[in-house]
């Protein structure tokens, strides 16, 4: 959502949405300022052993902006994306974001992959697809 859809995060999802307690929990326990960054909200998944995109219906459904996302593409203060497009891509890192392609963008849940497959920092991933001219979507936060 963008930041004209700040507070109204909620309205992505069905009316009849019904929040986890015990993901709510655990979103508000790490929440601060009505924040929460994607990390902490990777964390609360792993830790709960759920998934990543009810993580993030429960943090829209509570109203709170997700914040530094690990491919650095939003929640940067007024910067919003932190990254660059990379100067090169290795040719080896171009065949896998190309071939990990759906729809032409390359999903958040592949970027990581990639980045964990190499040993390198996510955002090298999202640099790499700056310069490439691809987008990253969606968001297993469902986030964008």
């Amino acid at each position: 959502m963008t930041h004209a859809d700040a507070d109204r995060y909620a309205a992505k999802h069905p009316v009849n949405k019904t929040l986890n307690k015990k993901i709510a929990a655990a979103v508000q326990k790490r929440a601060a300022e009505g924040n929460i960054n994607c990390a902490d909200a990777t964390a609360i998944a792993e830790n709960l052993q759920v998934e990543m995109m009810d993580v993030g219906a429960t943090i829209d459904l509570l109203e709170i902006r997700l914040k530094r996302c690990q491919l650095g593409l939003f929640g940067y203060g007024e910067q919003k994306l932190i990254i660059k497009p990379a100067t090169k891509v290795a040719p080896d890192m171009e065949k896998a974001i190309r071939s990990s392609l759906s729809d032409g963008r390359l999903p958040c849940i592949s970027a990581w992959e990639i980045a964990d497959g190499r040993s390198i920092a996510r955002m090298d991933v999202s640099s790499a697809c700056e310069k490439l001219k691809i987008k990253i979507k969606p968001c297993q936060l469902g986030a964008f």
